[in-house]
């Protein structure tokens, strides 16, 4: 019987085509993540501001980041802010590229730092300051809270000696444990240097839904107190009221 059981346990092992001892080691976890994602938008507002003058947006990026902490990255929208103050202006995107560092000071403590630049490609007439601006970084997180400081080393945003403007924001985002939902919560501070009236408070409440497949929806409430007399494009229409944007996105 035991030299049947050797012979019946030899024939398995050499038609299933396994080794005897050895298993196949799992492949090693590469250090590289690439990722990318599109956005279609009910409208576009950065900082609290409409960039689309209440229209749809298009956005997209690509991103790389590394074991490290390292990452670098590029971020795009339809934008039609800068024509709808000057039609002497062709610009209709903006692109953001960036770079930075990212890692943990301690448990549910993690930092951020780096350098941003907003890009804002087009025809502009003679004399005019383009709205590029460069934007260093630093943000420090507590769980789903984070605390985030931008200083501009460049004028902002098109606004004349407006070089070390800052934007200073707090935001939360927590998952409530229901259906996929996140609240999402902001507030955040612009400051404008040397320009009268143009600094502001910005501040949102949302919801994220993680809809499965790498799509995910959100809906939030958006609302400033930017000066009307500065925030105003050539439309009539103050940039800073309060709206309501909805997202949809797909992240590959």
């Amino acid at each position: 019987m035991k030299k049947l059981a050797a012979t019946i346990g030899f024939t398995a092992l050499v038609a299933t085509g396994l080794p005897a001892f050895a298993q196949s080691a799992p492949a090693p976890e590469s250090p590289h993540t690439f990722s990318a994602n599109v956005t279609l938008a009910s409208e576009y507002r950065f900082r609290g501001i409409m960039q689309t003058n209440r229209k749809p947006a298009l956005q997209g990026g690509f991103d790389y980041a590394h074991a490290s902490g390292f990452y670098i990255g590029n971020w795009n929208s339809t934008i039609s802010w800068l024509s709808d103050g000057n039609s002497d202006i062709s610009s209709a995107l903006e692109m953001d590229f960036y770079a930075g560092y990212k890692g943990q000071i301690a448990d549910n403590v993690s930092y951020d730092v780096g350098v941003l630049q907003y890009y804002y490609p087009g025809s502009y007439p003679a004399g005019f300051n383009k709205a590029d601006t460069t934007e260093l970084y630093a943000s420090v997180g507590y769980g789903p809270v984070a605390l985030k400081y931008s200083h501009a080393v460049t004028d902002t945003f098109g606004f004349n000696d407006s070089r070390n403007s800052y934007y200073v924001e707090l935001n939360g985002n927590f998952d409530t444990g229901f259906w996929g939902l996140t609240v999402n919560t902001h507030v955040g501070y612009q400051k404008i240097k040397n320009v009268t009236d143009a600094s502001y408070t910005d501040w949102k409440i949302g919801l994220t839904k993680d809809l499965g497949a790498g799509f995910s929806g959100a809906l939030a409430y958006v609302d400033t107190n930017a000066k009307k007399a500065v925030y105003t494009n050539a439309f009539g229409r103050y940039t800073g009221k309060a709206a309501v944007v909805a997202t949809l996105t797909k992240t590959f």
